[in-house]
């Protein structure tokens, strides 16, 4: 199926939000266009570079999308450097305070 990813589909999650644009497949990821680095919701530093998304996430292609398995929120955080690094672990955004991955777990109090 990566065969028939080409140039400039959109990549959407399972639940059919926007999650980048493909620009080539390199290998067993996916390489999106420059212009959706900064979408992801992570701070300064990842803008202007392109970032990889496994292809082991797509579900299937849908015309001229690339589906993924995972919902657009979770496939974000999916999404890595160059150098396979995922995002959010990359040492060069320290100061990332992008809430993606983290969770709300509310008040944790007994009530009575």
């Amino acid at each position: 199926m990566h065969d028939q990813i080409r140039e400039h589909m959109e990549i959407i999650g399972a639940d059919g939000v926007h999650v980048g644009t493909v620009d080539k497949v390199e290998g067993d990821r996916i390489k999106m266009t420059r212009r959706d680095s900064g979408g992801a919701g992570f701070g300064g530093g990842h803008e202007d570079h392109h970032h990889y998304i496994p292809i082991s996430l797509v579900a299937g292609l849908d015309g001229d999308k690339v589906r993924l398995s995972a919902n657009g929120n979770v496939a974000v955080t999916m999404e890595e450097e160059a150098e396979g690094i995922a995002i959010e672990d990359d040492p060069a955004n320290p100061d990332d305070d992008s809430g993606v991955g983290e969770t709300d777990m509310g008040d944790s109090r007994s009530l009575g």
